[in-house]
């Protein structure tokens, strides 16, 4: 039987990630493309999103991208219109955050847009307020800890009665 000379199979090659140090050129819009911000996520490819012409539009992700790239709700998309549906598109391309700072910046999209910075930290955006010392002393109470409603008898292991508990 020959040896295995490899590193390992197909999800091993899965966990490499080779496209992200690569810098890529800008995509700017064409005729019969708009930028769009995705509003929810609906299964089978699909996605809602918002143009940024102010209409809400039905969209698919492209074949190429499917299980390569993977879109989420709030993403900055192209979007390829359809001649014949106003309401449906596909999406061409995903932007990522530095790509979609760069438009906002070029005058593209506009400044309002809320951009998802990078899906790996979304929690380290959770912001904790310091306590006053005010709100300190109406939070802890003087009565100390909590106890039971029914105060329980004392009693030895050997006699503990189930229905009294």
């Amino acid at each position: 039987m020959p040896k295995n000379k490899g590193k390992g199979g197909k999800n091993r090659k899965r966990g490499t990630n080779k496209n992200e140090a690569v810098k890529r050129e800008l995509i700017l819009k064409e005729d019969g493309q708009e930028y769009a911000q995705v509003t929810k996520m609906l299964g089978n490819g699909r996605i809602e999103a918002f143009c940024f012409d102010g209409t809400k539009r039905l969209a698919t992700i492209r074949g190429k991208m499917r299980k390569k790239v993977w879109v989420n709700a709030g993403d900055i998309v192209l979007l390829g219109l359809r001649d014949f549906q106003d309401g449906k598109a596909d999406v061409i391309a995903k932007y990522q955050a530095d790509e979609a700072r760069a438009l906002v910046k070029g005058g593209h999209i506009p400044e309002t847009t809320k951009i998802n910075e990078d899906e790996e930290g979304a929690e380290d955006h959770i912001r904790f307020g310091e306590v006053s010392d005010e709100e300190e002393d109406s939070s802890s109470s003087d009565e100390g800890p909590r106890k039971p409603a029914a105060k329980q008898e004392e009693s030895s292991d050997s006699d503990v009665d189930v229905d009294a508990i």
